[in-house]
């Protein structure tokens, strides 16, 4: 992503993929690498899979992931820039750049990884 602001309707539609907590945790969860969607729903705890592609789906379309048929499976990446822009921007690999603002975003998998020691 740029470091220059973007044009409202672009943020707009890019703040709009993020307004859900289980798409801000795919974000969170592909900045440490490609995954399918079977990793990406066991992350989110989900058992339907259709849901996290109705996600992926919202997120790829805001151009904000990829995704790469491998075999029998579609591996999930971060669009590139979307996170080495901020960090050339000087913001924390923990925020996402998206040109008109920055969102600072926890590391979900040691937030999923702490409420299956709870379960347990």
């Amino acid at each position: 992503m740029a470091k220059d602001p973007l044009e409202p309707q672009r943020c707009a539609r890019l703040l709009s993929a993020l307004a859900a907590p289980e798409r801000l945790k795919i974000v969170r969860f592909l900045a440490d690498g490609p995954q399918n969607v079977t990793a990406i729903a066991d992350m989110l705890r989900l058992k339907n899979v259709v849901n996290v592609s109705h996600h992926l789906g919202v997120l790829r379309n805001a151009g904000l992931i990829r995704g790469k048929k491998q075999g029998r499976f579609v591996l999930y990446s971060l669009r590139p820039g979307v996170l080495e822009d901020a960090v050339n921007a000087g913001i924390p690999k923990d925020a996402l750049n998206l040109g008109c603002c920055r969102i600072e975003m926890p590391n979900c998998r040691d937030e999923a990884k702490e409420l299956k020691e709870l379960e347990e």
